[in-house]
């Protein structure tokens, strides 16, 4: 029994002991180089912290940040809401063309048009031409001057229009308040020329109507003399 209780004892004595040691050390503080390999784990998960944080800041910076923001062109005004389908319906028109082109020679050699009367290679010849040439071209005339975007320099008190060319790239154009003439007969596709060049907006996608205002003068102070009318008229 005695042996039996010795044995059971022997392996104890380590554990008991080992947790004495833990306690006295809690106690006493632990030693220099355990101090600092508690240190470390935790500045570590600090920096990681500091490292994931910086990363969120800098995924969240890049997805608000807007495709748009043009400082070179001052400050976004008006945005169109219509860009996407003129692009796409150009785009659509460019392709059939392009294809009418390639197809043409196919179709002439299959249906043997090209030994047929004059008048029949006329009228499919003009067909053709329709649809690959004059097509693209209205379309191109129609929309040249629809105002993507446009923005606005308040110190210059200049605007830049953003708007498609023949081959669907984006073109700037740039011009001052002073400018802008307003037709004298309401047109279809123009709402006020920029020089010459004849631009299209929807005055109720902008944010503020402040900007519309001023880009088309109305917020100028309108005044009459009524004298120098009387002498126009006694003049004539």
């Amino acid at each position: 029994l005695l042996l039996r209780a010795a044995g059971c004892r022997r392996p104890a004595a380590p554990a008991s002991a080992a947790a004495a040691w833990l306690r006295g050390a809690a106690h006493r503080g632990l030693p220099s180089a355990g101090r600092r390999r508690a240190v470390l784990p935790a500045a570590s998960a600090g920096a990681q912290q500091v490292v994931t944080s910086f990363q969120g800041v800098a995924v969240r910076s890049l997805c608000t940040s807007s495709p748009h923001e043009h400082p070179e062109h001052g400050r976004l005004v008006y945005k169109g809401n219509l860009a996407k389908a003129v692009l796409g319906v150009r785009f659509f028109s460019y392709s059939t063309s392009i294809f009418n082109l390639f197809m043409m020679p196919y179709i002439m050699l299959k249906t043997g048009i090209g030994f047929e009367s004059l008048f029949i290679q006329a009228a499919f010849y003009g067909l053709i031409g329709f649809f690959t040439f004059v097509t693209p071209v209205t379309l191109h005339v129609l929309t040249k001057g629809y105002v993507i975007r446009l923005y606005y320099k308040d110190e210059m008190d200049t605007y830049t229009a953003i708007t498609y060319n023949a081959i669907l790239a984006e073109k700037a154009t740039v011009f001052h308040q002073k400018d802008v003439k307003i037709p004298d007969i309401t047109k279809m596709f123009t709402t006020f020329y920029a020089k010459t060049k004849s631009m299209l907006v929807n005055p109720t996608l902008f944010p503020n109507p402040q900007d519309y205002n001023h880009l088309m003068g109305y917020d100028k102070s309108f005044y009459f003399n009524l004298e120098e009318e009387k002498e126009a008229d006694e003049r004539k």
